[in-house]
């Protein structure tokens, strides 16, 4: 390579009649100039970066919802730092304010290689390898053996080649055959040891990934953590990817890393042991040569440290655009039928390109930041090196003090000299290739702090989010909605932090009571200020209202999604009540499988349960049919498509008669099912003994409730009793009347008209008033 620039410059400077001295100063001059402004572009870009940040958070205030230990939330605004008890009550669109969430985590936290990176790296190795006794200790054990065996193979290779080579110089046919055939014989347990080194490397890998996928599981379905991750919290938009991809990433790169450390270790230990060891047959001196070689990789990775790029923070943003571009598509996936009703593939379309563009972005800064450090490196490591090795191997041919003993021998010394050469060259080699990859390896180091980051970070959240803390970005506005109006009640906030006062028990004797409960969203928006009611067994609730007045969001308290952030709660455990929403969900498995959701066969077994009551259960819900249709109870197929709106419906309240909870709460679970259907299922509810918790809004269901509540819209809630005939003959003189009034207007138009065709006189014809 350096020929070849030789000669383009002699080349270039004939042609142009240009000196030679000017030519290669310019270049120079050049180049030092084009890698000044690669060094200074990120730092210019950065400025202007956080130029334009103050000024978006001077025009908008993004605000960080988080929870504490018990459960409470709080409010950390960028800009607001007072401590006043007043927070932003807009309902906020957590949408719009994606991107600002994501800018503020980013300025808190930037993955690198610090003391949290040290940190999260011991945690997550203790959960990779939780003991000595363990199968990853023993494929360490195994990986290291093989290294170290790699390594006195290749000091063994080398030794060989010098003693080949001297046997060509001595022009010795016989030891050279005997010594070309001792090389084949070795070639055979080093390529064995080479394949054993990558296949030991990967089953650490996936054994490192197995004990935090496991680990990772346990605590994503501990406490109803995937539904707090998604809907209580806003730290993790794409767990699925840190669950998926993201780990195997890092374990990969943990166990790559590993190998790519131990192997270079042990080989500028034993070689230079090896070196040391020739250098004194020689009889040159030990010292200058590691000295040198010393100082100059000093140099190097002082200077590749000074000017080496982020990977860290560059790998973490690919890895998370990565995994916004698969939520795209997750999402178009799960909506194609809305999606292609409404014709919107022309906006699906815009946000795929812009988060695929977003992608390739990151991706080209990457490539380019790589371009110029790789380029660096290879100068250093490649040539800067060489020109080392080669100093470091010439010194004892230089300086040898058995300079005459080997001009004594036949050849004048020039074979032992030859055979030196070549095995301090193989060894210089094999020692500039270890040092490269630990030089190399700190970039690795660095995008797998990236790794660490979002695994680890994946992990915390799922511990905070069993434990009741929550982060949740709102944008918040000059006047507060946390408290409802024409009420007392307000949202205690301490340090700037809501305070969560409800006490959570659970009843022996079969009731639910709520003491001044309020109802509120994650957004801290109060719905109901305070609620107080007390279901019996027996005791058949009716719920109704306007849209978002606290209907469902009743239910979630009651299920124990959301917290209770005043007054008290005593319900039942949670075996003892079983929610049916309106869009029920199939899981996958068999037709069995669906009835019993959510037990397992031997969950079934142990219950007593047979195919027989199964069959009972669809019986009662007008849905027995189905096992004949569909091939018997063992048949497995996608039941999301192939059960319509009404049979999904009808199948989730066959689950309630399999579970016979003693509350079911029934959130517009029928409304897809004939009315003679669902009455003959209520009723059938209420003689196996069911207490119904009821959100609908057909009449038809009145008469299986004996009160109702009813809530305004505007925070305010009645209970009564509910006598259905009464209430039905009103409701029906209620619809005659709005229909007769209804045609009121449009007999008053027809009657002008026609005295117009007529000729007669409009005034005479009634005004209709509207006091």
């Amino acid at each position: 390579m350096p020929t070849v620039i030789s000669k383009y410059i002699d080349n270039t400077v004939a042609k142009y009649n240009i000196p030679r001295e000017h030519f290669t100063r310019s270049v120079v001059a050049a180049a030092v100039f084009l890698y000044g402004l690669k060094l200074g572009y990120p730092y210019i870009q950065s400025l202007c970066k956080n130029s334009t940040l103050n000024s978006s958070h001077q025009n908008g205030h993004p605000s960080i919802i988080s929870s504490t230990a018990d459960g409470e939330n709080c409010v950390h605004s960028p800009t607001n730092n007072n401590n006043n008890n007043k927070v932003d009550n807009g309902k906020s669109d957590m949408n719009g304010v994606k991107n600002n969430e994501a800018v503020v985590l980013k300025r808190r936290k930037s993955p690198g290689i610090n003391k949290e990176f040290i940190i999260q790296l011991q945690k997550l190795v203790k959960l990779m390898i939780p003991g000595i006794w363990t199968k990853e200790i023993g494929l360490l054990s195994m990986h290291t053996l093989a290294l170290a065996t790699r390594t006195f193979l290749s000091i063994y290779v080398a030794s060989m080649e010098g003693q080949i080579v001297k046997y060509i110089v001595r022009k010795d046919m016989k030891n050279f055959s005997i010594m070309l055939l001792k090389w084949l014989g070795v070639a055979v347990p080093a390529t064995f040891i080479n394949s054993m080194i990558r296949y030991l490397e990967n089953k650490l890998a996936l054994a490192f990934r197995s004990r935090l996928v496991s680990h990772a599981y346990s605590l994503y379905f501990q406490e109803q953590t995937y539904y707090r991750v998604s809907n209580l919290d806003g730290r993790i938009e794409n767990a699925d990817h840190r669950l998926t991809d993201d780990i195997t990433a890092f374990t990969s790169s943990v166990a790559h890393l590993y190998s790519h450390i131990t192997k270079p270790l042990f080989d500028c230990l034993l070689i230079a042991i090896a070196l040391a060891r020739t250098n004194q047959k020689m009889g040159a001196a030990i010292i200058p040569g590691p000295l040198l070689a010393t100082v100059v990789i000093s140099l190097t990775g002082q200077i590749l440290k000074a000017v080496s790029p982020k990977f860290g923070s560059l790998v973490a943003e690919e890895a998370n655009r990565k995994g916004y571009l698969r939520h795209i598509h997750a999402r178009i996936i799960t909506n194609a039928e809305e999606i292609a009703f409404y014709g919107g593939q022309k906006v699906e379309l815009g946000h795929l390109e812009r988060a695929y563009t977003s992608l390739v972005d990151q991706m080209n800064t990457i490539f380019s930041q790589r371009l110029w450090y790789v380029m660096l490196e290879q100068f250093l490591m490649k040539y800067v090196w060489s020109g080392t090795g080669m100093i470091m191997v010439s010194l004892p041919i230089l300086t040898s003090s058995h300079r005459e003993e080997h001009d004594s021998s036949p050849d004048g010394g020039v074979s032992e000299r030859t055979q030196y050469f070549t095995t301090a060259r193989n060894l210089l080699s094999s020692g500039a290739d270890a040092v490269e990859r630990l030089m190399s390896s700190y970039k690795e180091i660095v995008e797998l702090a990236g790794y660490t980051s979002r695994v680890g970070d994946m992990l915390d959240v799922f511990e905070d989010a069993s434990h009741g803390k929550y982060q949740r970005t709102v944008v918040t506005t000059s006047e507060s909605k946390h408290s409802s109006k024409n009420s007392t009640f307000r949202m205690e906030f301490k340090n700037g932090q809501p305070v969560v006062k409800g006490v959570v028990r659970e009843t022996r004797d079969g009731t639910i009571v709520l003491e001044n409960v309020p109802i509120v969203t994650p957004n801290c928006d109060v719905v109901c200020p305070n609620l107080t009611l007390t279901v019996t067994p027996g005791m058949h609730l009716l719920i109704t209202g306007p849209n978002g007045c606290g209907k469902s969001s009743l239910f979630r308290i009651l299920s124990g999604l959301w917290p209770v952030y005043s007054g008290e709660m005593r319900k039942p455990a949670s075996s003892d009540m079983f929610y049916i929403p309106q869009r029920p969900y199939m899981s996958l498995g068999s037709l069995a499988d669906q009835v019993i959701y959510p037990d397992t066969v031997a969950d079934m077994r142990r219950k007593g349960m047979t195919l027989g009551h199964l069959e009972r259960c669809l019986r009662l819900v007008h849905l027995d049919h189905i096992v004949e249709r569909e091939g018997g109870w063992h048949v497995a197929t996608d039941w999301k498509d192939v059960l319509s709106g009404g049979e999904k419906q009808r199948m989730a309240m066959a689950r309630l008669f399999y579970h016979r909870p003693k509350f079911a709460l029934l959130d517009e679970c029928t409304s897809a099912v004939s009315i003679d259907v669902e009455s003959n299922i209520y009723q059938e509810a209420k003689v196996a003994g069911i207490t119904l918790l009821t959100i609908t809004h057909r009449p038809s269901l009145w008469k299986f409730h004996t009160h109702l509540l009813q809530f305004d819209g505007e925070g305010g809630w009645k209970l009564e009793s509910l006598d259905s005939t009464a209430r039905l003959s009103l409701k029906e003189e209620k619809e005659k009347l709005e229909a007769q009034l209804a045609g009121v207007p449009d007999a008053q138009e027809r009657l002008k008209e026609l005295c117009k065709v007529l000729g007669e006189d409009t005034s005479s014809i009634p005004v209709e008033t509207t006091d």
